[in-house]
C-alpha cells in the first residue's frame, strides 16, 4: 500500500530556513527547544555562526547540512527556495472524489488553474451520473465512475491510480481554493525529501450563526496559521484529506479503503514512517463549507473521534490523548489536588528534575537554563491536562464531579479557565468574524464532548483503550546532540 522511501537528498543550495516562532532560545544560542515533538537541540559554536538573525542560507554542504537537520526537527521551516527546484503547475494532477454534491463541483472546478496537468473527477456512486458528468466535461476534466458509492478513501485511490504527473492535489467537492494556493504548496516540494504537503483549512463565506462562528475559528480542519512540520504526537499531528498535495512516489497505491474515518491520518502515519517529510503550509488556503446545522455538526465531530481508536491499533503510540513526562505528570497532579501544601513537594519536583538536567546540559549556564526548560514542560502539561479532562476522560471528569464536591469544583474551574484561553488565542484566527465568549465556550464544550463520546464508543467497538492512554515521550530527558555541523 505504501510507496517507496524519499531519497536521501540534501537540502537544494539557495533554501533559507527560518527559526519557527515557537522556538525558544537560551544560553546565547547554544540551546534551541522546540520542533515536532518539542526537543532540546545543542548547537556548538560552528553552527551558531551559521544561523544569522534566526535564519540559515544554504549555500555548501555544512549550512545545507543544518538547514536539514532544523527542518527535520521542525524547529525551523523553509522561508525561500530555488525556483529551478520548484515542480510546475503541469506537474499536478487534481482528483476530485465527488458523490451528488452538483453545484460544489462546479464551484470547485471553476477555481482551479488552467494550467495543470490534468483534472481527474471520480463520481462515487451519484444519484444523477450525468449531471456530474455535464460538470466536468465542460472543466476539461477527466470523469471515472464507480457504480455504487464505495467511500471516499476508494475514490481517491482510483484517482491516483489514473495520474501520471509526478504531483497529486486531493480537493473534496465541498473546498474553493483561494488564489496562490498550489504555488504556496509547490515551493515546499522543492525539497526532495517531502511526500506530502497540505494547506490551511478555512471557511468558507457566507459565517453565519454561533456555530459558524465557531467553525471559522477553532474548525477541527483548521491547524491554524503557523508552518509546521506534520509528526505524531505534536502541535500538528494530521492533516485532513479535504485538500492535500502528495507525491505520486510516497503515495503508493493511496488510502486505507477499509477505513471510512481517520483515512487520512492513517495516510500521514505511513508517509512519517516511511521516512518522508510532511509539511503543513498555512500560507496556502483553501476554503471549506463548513457543517453549521448542529445535528450535523455534532455528529461529524462524533465520528472524527471514533477513528482514535482503530489508529491507535494500528499505530502504536502514535495518537495518544496526552503526552507527558513523569517529572511534569507528577507536578500538575499535586496542583490538581488543589491543596496549598502541595505547592512544595510540586516545587521540590521540578527544582530535583532541573538539577538532574543541569548536569547533562554542556552550557553555560546549565542551572537557569534546565529550570525554565522544566518549567515550560509543566506548562505545557498542564495545557494537555486541561485538554484532556474536558475531551478525552470527559466521562470520567463527570463521574468524579457527582462523587466529590471538591472533584466538582475543581472540574468546573477547569473547564471555564481553559475554554476562556482557548478562546482569547483563537478568537481573531479568522478576520471576517470574532465569535462571542459565550458562544464560544458553549460551542468548545459540546465539541470536546461530541470527540470524547466518539473516542469512548471507538475504544469499545475495537474493545482497545490504547487511543485512551497516555504516553511518554520518546526519548525523555536527552539532549539532542546530533544538530550536525559540530553540535555538541
Amino acid at each position: 500500500m505504501g510507496g517507496a522511501g524519499p531519497p536521501d537528498a540534501a537540502v537544494p543550495p539557495g533554501t533559507q530556513v527560518r527559526l519557527d516562532r515557537r522556538t525558544r532560545i537560551f544560553d546565547d544560542g547554544a540551546v534551541l527547544l522546540g520542533g515536532a515533538p518539542p526537543r532540546m537541540m545543542l548547537l556548538a559554536p560552528s553552527a551558531r555562526d551559521l544561523l544569522v538573525d534566526g535564519a540559515v542560507t544554504a549555500t555548501d554542504p555544512t549550512s545545507c547540512a543544518l538547514a536539514r537537520r532544523l527542518l527535520d526537527a521542525g524547529i525551523a521551516h523553509p522561508v525561500r527556495v530555488p525556483s529551478t527546484a520548484v515542480p510546475a503547475p503541469s506537474d499536478v494532477t487534481v482528483v476530485v472524489p465527488v458523490k451528488d454534491r452538483v453545484a460544489g463541483l462546479t464551484r470547485l472546478l471553476a477555481a482551479l488553474p488552467h494550467v495543470l496537468g490534468d483534472r481527474i473527477v471520480v463520481d462515487d456512486g451519484s444519484a444523477d451520473p450525468a449531471a456530474i458528468r455535464t460538470v466536468a466535461e465542460a472543466a476539461g476534466a477527466r470523469v471515472l465512475r464507480h457504480e455504487a458509492a464505495r467511500g471516499p478513501a476508494a475514490a481517491r485511490n482510483r484517482g491516483l491510480a489514473a495520474a501520471t504527473t509526478p504531483l497529486v492535489a486531493f480537493l473534496d467537492s465541498d473546498v474553493v481554493p483561494e488564489p496562490g494556493w498550489l504555488e504556496e504548496l509547490l515551493a515546499t516540494f522543492a525539497d526532495p525529501a517531502v511526500g506530502l504537503a497540505a494547506p490551511r483549512i478555512v471557511a468558507l463565506p457566507p459565517i453565519t450563526g454561533w456555530l459558524g462562528r465557531y467553525e471559522a475559528v477553532r474548525s477541527s480542519l483548521d491547524l491554524g496559521p503557523d508552518p509546521a512540520l506534520i509528526v505524531p504526537r505534536s502541535r500538528v499531528a494530521y492533516v485532513p484529506s479535504a485538500a492535500l498535495v502528495v507525491r505520486r512516489t510516497a503515495a503508493g497505491t493511496g488510502f486505507d479503503e477499509r477505513l471510512h474515518v481517520a483515512e487520512d491520518v492513517d495516510l500521514v502515519l505511513r508517509l512519517y514512517a516511511a521516512g518522508w517529510r510532511l509539511r503543513y503550509v498555512p500560507a496556502a488556503r483553501v476554503a471549506h463549507n463548513h457543517r453549521t446545522g448542529f445535528a450535523s455538526w455534532w455528529l461529524r465531530k462524533a465520528y472524527y473521534g471514533t477513528g482514535a481508536a482503530p489508529l491507535a491499533v494500528r499505530h502504536r503510540g502514535a495518537v495518544p490523548p496526552m503526552v507527558l513526562t513523569p517529572t511534569s505528570a507528577a507536578i500538575v497532579g499535586l496542583l490538581l489536588t488543589r491543596r496549598p501544601i502541595a505547592v512544595l513537594p510540586a516545587a521540590a519536583v521540578a527544582g530535583v528534575a532541573a538539577l538532574r538536567l543541569a548536569g547533562r546540559l554542556r552550557v553555560r549556564r546549565p542551572r537557569s537554563t534546565a529550570l525554565q526548560l522544566v518549567a515550560l514542560g509543566a506548562l505545557g502539561a498542564a495545557g494537555q491536562t486541561a485538554d484532556a479532562v474536558n475531551r478525552h476522560y470527559w466521562p470520567i471528569s463527570v463521574l468524579a464531579g457527582l462523587a466529590s464536591c471538591r472533584a466538582r469544583r475543581t472540574v468546573l474551574a477547569i473547564a471555564l479557565a481553559e475554554g476562556v484561553l482557548d478562546w482569547w488565542w483563537h478568537r481573531d484566527c479568522d478576520p471576517r468574524v470574532r465569535p462571542r465568549l459565550s458562544g464560544y465556550l458553549l460551542a468548545h464544550r459540546l465539541d470536546d464532548m461530541a470527540y470524547g463520546t466518539g473516542l469512548w464508543w471507538g475504544a469499545w467497538r475495537q474493545r482497545s483503550w490504547a487511543a485512551l492512554r497516555p504516553v511518554r515521550p520518546a526519548g525523555t530527558g536527552s539532549p539532542d546532540r546530533s544538530a550536525g555541523l559540530g553540535a555538541e
